[in-house]
């Protein structure tokens, strides 16, 4: 199911594994964006039978256990009804393996995960009828009541993992698409009776979110027009009375980007801000905008900065090269350059240069994210309770 990089299709930065799993796991961008998703709990109120949350970008499940942690804090009695998007078989396995502590913990919890679209996975149907008919619906029912024993069996289901997740390339987009539709629904077995009206049933998914996030699930130069159709109109449609969704992208203004400019003086990939997207968004919406409330907040409260970890006096030492490395591949992660432009600056070694100047003048590197919140009315009318039948394309997510 891989498709080989071509003259004619660039290799993405985002199919290059060593390249995302260097970034997630030399900066702690994960943790402060579930932190910050963590805060918008205490605005959450949630209607029987469940408080539901839509993850619209699950990856390796780290963010997403750290939610389910703060929510089972706040809601310990509560049931929970959750969904995951992810397209990558390796960020499933990985999710996967983060959820047994959480059914440990929280035992009236239902979470799923998908591979369908944006438009599509709220309500986990997809919008072509054929595509509905070819729906691959698993439903994994743990037994035994210890996290060890949930672990096991959640490793047991590779086969269907691998070929509910196999993808294509889009001819259109150069994305990547599902094959097969898929959908996960893993709930403990000792818990299905009380969890018997939350437990989805094909084609009856009504969407109705407390809480959606969408952590970076566009490419920074895809257009607003084309971030608010494809990705935020959908999940905003999806939001109950009172849901919120809470967006995260990267905004630029930092040593990163400084670095990044430093070899390409005129990169500007972050075009788009938070205030251009929600005019988009609004437009999209029509008239239904007035059901929400949209949340651009000041710089002050919508900025979050994260930063590359490094040990003590790293910085002020001779500077390593592998911590050079890392702070490079960060840099131009974030910013999303493809790799046929990285080739001739690490070819000419000037990137070593660049990235020592910065870190040593900012002693270290660090990024911004900005935020932005849309909720949805409390009294507002019902509408999007179901999804539309449009094919709306795969949008690449930088993770």
């Amino acid at each position: 199911n891989e498709n080989p990089p071509s003259k004619k299709r660039p290799f993405r930065f985002y199919d290059n594994r060593q390249k995302y799993l260097g970034f997630v796991n030399t900066c702690d961008e994960k943790w402060k964006v579930a932190e910050r998703a963590a805060h918008e709990l205490s605005h959450v109120q949630p209607v029987p039978p469940a408080l539901r949350i839509f993850d619209a970008g699950v990856g390796d499940g780290s963010v997403l256990s750290y939610l389910l942690r703060a929510t089972h804090q706040k809601f310990p009695t509560i049931p929970f009804f959750v969904v995951g998007k992810e397209i990558s078989l390796e960020d499933v396995r990985l999710c996967l393996d983060n959820l047994p502590d959480r059914f440990a913990e929280h035992p009236a919890s239902v979470i799923c995960i998908t591979n369908l679209f944006y438009s599509e996975a709220p309500w986990l149907m997809p919008g072509n009828m054929a595509a509905a008919a070819a729906l691959n619906w698993h439903e994994i029912s743990l037994q035994g009541s210890s996290a060890q024993e949930y672990g096991e069996q959640l490793k047991a289901i590779d086969d269907i993992l691998v070929d509910g997740w196999e993808v294509k390339v889009s001819e259109k987009t150069g994305n990547p698409r599902y094959v097969r539709p898929s959908v996960l629904v893993i709930f403990r077995e000792d818990n299905r009776f009380l969890l018997d009206s939350v437990i989805p049933r094909r084609g009856q998914v009504s969407g109705d979110y407390d809480l959606i996030l969408a952590a970076q699930p566009w490419r920074a130069r895809m257009s607003a027009q084309f971030k608010a159709e494809k990705v935020l109109a959908p999940l905003v449609r999806s939001l109950g009375p009172g849901g919120r969704l809470l967006a995260v992208q990267s905004a630029g203004g930092d040593p990163g980007m400084e670095l990044v400019n430093l070899v390409w003086p005129d990169e500007n990939p972050f075009q788009v801000n938070r205030h251009e997207l929600l005019k988009a968004l609004k437009d999209k919406l029509g008239r239904a905008a007035s059901n929400y409330n949209f949340n651009a907040a000041s710089d002050n409260k919508s900025l979050m900065k994260y930063e590359m970890k490094t040990l003590p006096n790293e910085i002020a030492g001779g500077i390593g090269t592998s911590t050079l490395f890392a702070a490079w591949n960060a840099s131009t992660y974030v910013a999303q350059i493809e790799d046929d432009r990285l080739q001739p600056a690490v070819a000419s070694g000037a990137y070593l240069e660049a990235t020592e100047k910065v870190l040593q003048k900012h002693n270290g590197i660090w990024f911004n994210d900005e935020t932005f919140v849309v909720s949805r009315k409390r009294n507002s009318i019902a509408h999007g309770a179901s999804h539309s039948h449009s094919s709306a394309g795969q949008s690449s997510s930088g993770k």
